[in-house]
């Protein structure tokens, strides 16, 4: 398979690459310093930022899916723009250019806090506070997402952190599962591995938590 991948120099993004090469597939990232990423067979880095429609479209052309592990730039007003709805604008209307349909996409769980009945009043009320600029930006990259026509997944990812991955966690439509509060990076680019080769969550937006 051919992919795409955005944000391969993250850290989710990073295991996404490696599982990506080590299954054999062809892999074309987009990266601002394509130097971070070590040469290896099967991969072709491109220079370039995801805010530029060109070298978007030039990443995707080609590719059978596209994975984007784009995050959020940081807390609220740090360090800059918006960042995730521009770069998914960009990214549909590659795809709808080079007649790629299959997208996964790392979206925050956290971002919805207020629509979860599940979340306790007091999270509810201080996190969108906190994060509002950020859970904005994440809000409105799904709805580009949603309103394309693209096979998507947007997956909705609890608490980050950096544990080692055990491929063994719980997922629920929409919103974490009780009691979910956090996920491990390589799980959620475990969880996106085996959504794409087996075709599932299509139009779904899956929340991880363990």
């Amino acid at each position: 398979m051919r992919l795409a991948i955005f944000g391969a120099t993250g850290r989710i993004g990073g295991h996404l690459l490696n599982w990506a090469i080590d299954a054999g597939h062809d892999v074309h990232v987009l990266a601002r310093q394509p130097e971070a990423l070590r040469p290896r067979d099967g991969l072709t880095v491109t220079g370039g930022d995801v805010l530029d429609p060109a070298a978007v479209a030039a990443v995707i052309s080609g590719a059978d899916a596209v994975l984007s592990a784009l995050g959020p730039r940081g807390l609220d007003g740090f360090p800059g723009p918006e960042l995730l709805a521009p770069a998914a604008s960009n990214i549909a209307d590659a795809m709808h250019k080079t007649g790629a349909h299959r997208l996964i996409a790392v979206s925050a769980a956290g971002a919805f806090v207020t629509e979860d009945p599940g979340t306790p009043w007091l999270i509810r009320q201080i996190l969108p506070r906190i994060l509002a600029r950020t859970f904005a930006d994440v809000r409105a990259m799904e709805r580009v997402v949603r309103d394309s026509d693209l096979d998507w997944t947007l997956v909705r990812a609890s608490r980050l952190v950096n544990d080692p991955g055990t491929g063994e966690y719980r997922v629920q439509a929409d919103y974490p599962p009780p009691g979910g509060g956090k996920i491990a990076r390589a799980d959620v680019a475990h969880f996106i591995a085996a959504a794409l080769t087996s075709g599932s969550y299509l139009r779904e937006s899956p929340a991880l938590a363990y």
